[in-house]
Formats: structure tokens, C-alpha cells, sequence
């Protein structure tokens, strides 16, 4: 995948040490910058290969979920991240920058990691939006079928509230909220239509979730999209 003019990002440039420390980081924020009450970490495997797939509506969902999953995590976050000024923190994260016109060069490297028996952590809408995942895309489910990973859905609530544009950060002690669901186990290998099937599984299950922690914790989904 292109990170910038001329240069190419492959899986052996993928930082592995760099979720060590940026995991630290989300979870200071998560606890000591918000208050952000995490519930079913124990559905999150301690060991293998496994997937993270959060809904998504505020800028700050990466991280807070990063500090939130028990153990060290590589998400896929856009590219235009690490050609900002402060790229070079997501490049020392270890985390994967997209092209989100063109994502198959991040889901191979995505693929990789997987296959090392890592955590990676994908948003399967895609982009900032209401987050009930209504549109979702497959790859969540492709890196689930190629690699036999199970899919861990992941709602996150209170990162941007109704009204408030998608670039929206929480102040400080902002009550945010981070749930984690069964696994959602996908057998390995197939083709499109099995791709279909574990999406159709994935979405299912991550609906449902939100369903329950939006009922929980009185915490909504934004009424409607708003402008960055």
C-alpha cells in the first residue's frame, strides 16, 4: 500500500512493538482522560488470531477501542492519518494505514498479522457515519474466511453524540461506553459466497449488540449523519 510518494508499506514495516505502548496510550485516555466503561473484554481471545469489528461515528473511536480490547491490537486506519503531522505516532503504533479507495494492499497486510497469530482490528463501515452499521463492507469478512479468525463485534457509544459533526471530540471525563460480543466464528476458506455469508453473520451480530448497549446504558447513536 502507498503511504506517501514513492513509498511502499509492507507487512514486515509494520511495527509489531508499536502496539505495546499505544495500547497504554488509549487506555490513559480511556480511563483517566474520559470515563469509558468497558464491558465483555473477556469475549476478546487472550491468544490467537482474532478480529475487532466496531461500529464507527466519532473520530476518536480508534483509539478508545484500542485501549479498551485486552491485548495488543493493529487496526486499519485511513491513510490520510500518517500523512498528517503527527503521522509518524500512527506509523510507531503499528497500526496499518488504508487507502480506503483501494483496500486490498491493507487487507493482505491485515491478512499477514492475522496469520501470526495477532489481533487486528478492522471498521467494517468503513468510515465515520451514524454507526449503525446499515452499510457495511466486506472486508472484515474476507480476512475472516481467508484466515479462520473469529470476529469479535465491538459497539462504541458516546463518542459523538446527536448534532455533533464527525471530527467531534468527547471533553474530558466524557462518559463513553465500550462492549464487546460473543465471537462470531467463520470457517476458513470459500469464496463470494461465503465472503457474503460471514458479513451477513458479522453485521447481524453487531446490530444486535449495539441493540443491547444502546438499551443498557442509555447512550444512542447519532440521529442523523452530520458534517465533519
Amino acid at each position: 500500500m502507498t503511504d506517501g510518494p514513492g513509498r511502499t508499506v509492507t507487512a514486515e514495516q509494520i511495527r509489531r512493538w508499536g502496539p505495546t505502548w499505544s495500547r497504554r496510550v488509549g487506555a490513559f485516555l480511556d480511563h483517566v482522560w474520559w470515563s469509558t466503561d468497558v464491558v465483555g473484554a473477556e469475549h476478546v481471545p487472550a491468544t490467537g488470531r482474532v478480529l475487532i469489528a466496531p461500529n464507527h461515528t466519532g473520530v476518536v473511536d480508534g483509539p478508545v477501542v484500542h485501549g479498551a480490547i485486552p491485548r495488543e491490537s493493529h487496526f486499519l486506519v485511513k491513510q490520510e492519518f500518517f500523512t498528517s503531522r503527527l503521522g509518524f505516532l500512527m506509523d510507531w503504533a503499528g497500526q496499518i494505514p488504508v487507502d480506503r479507495s483501494h483496500g486490498g494492499p491493507a487487507l493482505t497486510v491485515a491478512r499477514t498479522l492475522l496469520e501470526e497469530e495477532r489481533c487486528v482490528g478492522v471498521f467494517p463501515e468503513g468510515t465515520r457515519g451514524r454507526g449503525d452499521v446499515s452499510a457495511a463492507r466486506a472486508g472484515t469478512a474476507w480476512l475472516a474466511v481467508r484466515t479462520g479468525a473469529p470476529v469479535v463485534p465491538c459497539a462504541v457509544l458516546g463518542t459523538r453524540p446527536s448534532g455533533r459533526p464527525r471530527g467531534y471530540v468527547p471533553p474530558p471525563r466524557a462518559r463513553l461506553h465500550v462492549e464487546f460480543g460473543e465471537p462470531v466464528e467463520v470457517p476458513a476458506g470459500g469464496g463470494r459466497r461465503e465472503v457474503a455469508a460471514a458479513m451477513e453473520a458479522v453485521q447481524r451480530a453487531m446490530v444486535e449488540l449495539l441493540a443491547r448497549a444502546q438499551e443498557r446504558t442509555g447512550h444512542r447513536l447519532p440521529e442523523a449523519d452530520a458534517p465533519r
